[in-house]
C-alpha cells in the first residue's frame, strides 16, 4: 500500500515519528515531514516543512498533494506537568488535532491516522476500547485526555455527516525509546530514570514500592502498529497499541540500572504513592483485526534506549519542546 505513496507525517521528528519515517522509507513511500524540530533529526531523504500546526494555513499547505496522513504531533510530558501546565497540554492538542483533520478532510486525503492516547481511559485495570467512555479520564490526565477524546469525536463526526470513515484511531500505551524527551523535569518515567542514572544519581529514589503494574511499548512497535492500522483499520474504530503485558515498576527500574556500569542503589520512597496497582491494555482487537504483535521485550527496548541515550544525549538540544516556548502559538520558533 505504501510503495510510491505520498505520505505526510506530522511530528515526524519525534520518538515514534522517526521510527515511522524509517519504516515508511523501507516500504517505498515518498515522505513529507511537518515539525517545529531541527530537520537534521530525520535526515535528507524526506521533504521537510517547518511550521506550527496550530495555524490553519500551514495545515492546508502540508496536506496538499498527499495520499495518506499520519498525525503524530502532540504534547508529551510527565503526570506532574500535566496539571501544572494544563493549558499547554490542552490548547495545542485541541488546535492541532482539529485543524489537521479538517485540512485532511477538505483535501480529500485517502486515509488518515489519528493518534489518541491511553490517557482517554477512565481509571480501571484493563483498558478495552469500547469501555473508554464509561467514565471520565483520571484527574491527573484530564487536560490532555479530553483533548484527545475530542479528536476521536471529530473523526466520528465526519463519518456521521459526510461518510468519511477512512480514519484510523490508535491509542498507544506508555511509549518509550530513542529520541524521547529525557529532561527529568518534563519526561515520562522511563526516560526520566535513564537520565537520572546517567547523571550519577545515587541512591536512585523512586516513588512507591515498585509493585504497580504498567503497560510499556517500544516506539518502533508503535510505528509498525500505526502502519498496520492505516492499512487494515481505517474505519473510525479505535484500537489499542500496547504490549498487552504488565510490567512492574520494580522490574522496569531494575532493567534500567542493569544497563549501566555504575549501578546506583535503588531507594523506594514508600511515603509517596505507588499509583493505581494495575493498568494494562487489552490488545486483542489489534491482534485480530490488524495482525499486530509487539516484537520488542521490555528488556530489549530499555537496552536499545539506554545505548542510544548514552551515545546521543546531546541531541536533546535540537528537540522542540512546547514547555520551553513563551508563546506556543507563534508561527515558528
Amino acid at each position: 500500500m505504501y510503495a510510491n505513496a505520498k505520505v505526510l507525517v506530522t511530528g515526524g521528528t519525534g520518538m515514534v515519528g522517526i521510527q515511522l519515517v524509517r519504516l515508511l522509507q523501507e516500504a517505498g513511500a515518498n515522505i513529507r515531514v511537518a515539525s517545529l524540530d531541527d530537520p537534521s533529526r530525520v535526515g535528507a531523504d524526506v521533504e521537510f516543512m517547518r511550521g506550527n500546526l496550530m495555524h490553519w494555513e500551514f495545515c492546508q499547505s502540508i496536506v496538499a498533494g498527499m495520499d495518506y496522513v499520519f498525525h503524530l504531533a502532540g504534547v508529551k510530558g510527565s503526570v506532574g506537568i500535566g496539571n501544572s501546565r494544563a493549558a499547554t497540554f490542552f490548547v495545542p492538542h485541541l488546535l492541532m488535532n482539529t485543524l489537521m483533520m479538517e485540512a485532511a478532510f477538505q483535501a480529500s486525503i485517502q486515509r488518515y491516522l489519528y493518534t489518541s492516547s491511553i490517557a482517554v481511559y477512565h481509571p480501571t485495570e484493563t483498558f478495552v476500547e469500547d469501555q473508554a467512555w464509561d467514565g471520565p479520564p483520571h484527574p491527573t490526565d484530564k487536560y490532555a485526555a479530553w483533548a484527545k477524546r475530542m479528536g476521536e469525536l471529530q473523526a466520528e463526526a465526519y463519518q456521521a455527516e459526510h461518510g468519511w470513515d477512512r480514519i484510523a484511531i490508535v491509542r498507544p500505551s506508555n511509549i518509550y525509546g530513542p529520541f524521547d524527551n529525557f529532561d527529568p523535569q518534563t519526561a515520562m518515567v522511563i526516560p526520566a530514570l535513564i537520565s537520572r542514572v546517567a547523571g550519577g544519581e545515587d541512591p536512585l529514589v523512586v516513588w512507591g514500592d515498585g509493585s504497580a503494574i504498567r503497560d510499556f511499548i517500544f516506539s518502533r512497535d508503535v510505528a509498525q502498529g500505526m502502519m498496520l492500522a492505516l492499512e487494515k483499520g481505517a474505519n473510525c474504530t479505535p484500537v489499542n497499541l500496547g504490549s498487552g503485558l504488565g510490567v512492574s515498576i520494580k522490574e522496569m527500574v531494575e532493567n534500567i540500572v542493569d544497563n549501566f556500569d555504575q549501578r546506583p542503589q535503588v531507594k523506594w520512597d514508600t511515603s509517596m504513592p505507588s499509583g493505581q496497582p494495575l493498568r494494562v491494555m487489552d490488545i486483542s482487537r489489534a491482534q485480530e483485526s490488524l495482525g499486530f504483535t509487539p516484537a520488542t521485550s521490555i528488556g530489549q527496548g530499555i537496552h536499545e534506549t539506554v545505548e542510544w541515550y548514552l551515545a546521543n544525549n546531546d541531541l536533546g538540544a535540537s528537540r522542540y519542546s512546547v514547555f520551553n516556548q513563551p508563546n506556543y502559538m507563534a508561527k515558528s520558533t
